[in-house]
């Protein structure tokens, strides 16, 4: 009997109908993607053709619900899909991720009107985002944001700033963390989201200069005495952002552990390429323990990362509390991207450091998931207390 994955909102896909949209998607990647990718990312030039086409794909509504225009698929297929882009360009995939988490506020806080307001243009790629959380001064301790919004009437005036917002130039909107109360104790309880459209008092700044996860574009976001209509507060109700957020933070680092997935996937498969090409001492180097010892490690790690990265998807699916499975899987997928990365370029040489192969990418992508959606310092302690939590003596 075929077996049926399900989404925490009860949404089904075979296992047959998800190996015919990673087909597609990899016939996509082959066709469209792969022979662009050096040029592209050496550019640091945003993917508009490739958007395009995802957006046919109907990735940018690829966890949103059918009834809103969405594909409704579970985390364990978006997972697979995920890893399955980052193999061939991993900046591809912050570009709808971002988005998805903005649309995941909506879907699981917003009220009737705002879902029926927003999905339907973010399922179709219509309107896209991200997150607009770090500011200058603050990343993992949101507490610490200081762009404010003050109510006046029927909007709220906003005055701040962001950082490092992906899709902050070519996106259309932001789900934005602001202070609506700056008194409260405890501060997270003076926390609202709210989704911002740009307009008038809602500019860009400059694109910051990334090591890697080049393409995609990493923004500054200024506010000044920007008007958002009180119907964009997520829920309707002020001091419930903090826990919207971080009720999404779950999806996005299943997200950037399949990330990893993808990048070790990938170092591995040149590694395992290149090893069998290459010749020293009259033989292939893959014949060499030393280089045999770096494969078998390599391929053990991105299998366990796989699995993580699984079981806090399906952890997900079932509606579960998974912010340890999430961490989990978060950190060690990217901890095995980095060493894989490292490992490629070591068993390529030269080559590996060369900027005409893909090899150094992947030593500059990888970085980026050791740090992002929460350090993986922060994961450790976040896993830690889960277990004594979990586990009372």
């Amino acid at each position: 009997m075929e077996k049926i994955i399900r989404s925490r909102t009860g949404a089904e896909i075979s296992e047959a109908d998800e190996r015919q949209l990673l087909d597609t998607i990899r016939v996509w990647l082959r066709r469209d993607v792969e022979d662009k990718v050096l040029d592209l990312e050496h550019a640091d030039e945003y993917p508009h053709e490739m958007v395009a086409q995802m957006k046919e794909l109907g990735l940018f509504g690829a966890t949103i619900p059918a009834e809103y225009g969405g594909l409704g698929l579970p985390a364990q297929t978006y997972a697979k899909i995920v890893a399955t882009i980052s193999e061939t360009w991993m900046s591809l995939t912050g570009i709808f991720n971002s988005h998805l988490m903005m649309a995941a506020a909506v879907e699981r806080f917003g009220t009737e009107e705002q879902k029926n307001r927003f999905l339907p243009r973010f399922a179709s790629g219509e309107l896209r985002g991200g997150l607009a959380l770090t500011e200058p001064h603050c990343g993992t301790d949101l507490q610490a944001i200081r762009t404010k919004a003050v109510r006046d009437g029927d909007d709220y005036v906003v005055n701040g700033g962001k950082t490092w917002i992906s899709n902050g130039i070519e996106g259309g909107a932001v789900a934005l963390l602001v202070k609506t109360d700056t008194d409260i104790e405890p501060r997270h309880k003076g926390m609202s989201l709210f989704i911002a459209e740009k307009g008038p008092g809602f500019t860009t700044g400059r694109k910051l200069k990334k090591l890697g996860y080049k393409g995609i574009d990493s923004a500054e976001l200024i506010f000044e005495d920007y008007r958002l209509p009180a119907a964009n507060l997520i829920g309707g109700v002020e001091g419930r952002g903090f826990h919207q957020t971080v009720g999404g933070l779950e999806l996005g680092r299943i997200n950037i552990a399949a990330r990893g997935v993808g990048v070790a996937t990938a170092a591995l498969n040149r590694a395992v390429e290149y090893a069998q090409i290459r010749e020293t001492m009259g033989k292939p180097i893959g014949e060499h323990q030393a280089i045999q010892l770096k494969i078998g490690d390599m391929a053990t790690k991105r299998r366990a990362a796989e699995l993580l990265m699984l079981d806090a998807a399906m952890a997900y699916d079932r509606g579960e509390r998974c912010d340890m499975e999430a961490g989990m899987a978060k950190l060690f997928a990217s901890e095995t991207a980095l060493e894989n990365a490292t490992e490629c370029m070591r068993i390529h040489g030269a080559y590996g450091y060369s900027a005409e192969f893909p090899v150094e990418r992947y030593f500059r992508d990888a970085p980026l998931m050791c740090i992002g959606e929460g350090t993986n310092e922060m994961q450790r302690i976040i896993i830690a207390r889960q277990m004594l939590a979990r586990n009372p003596a």
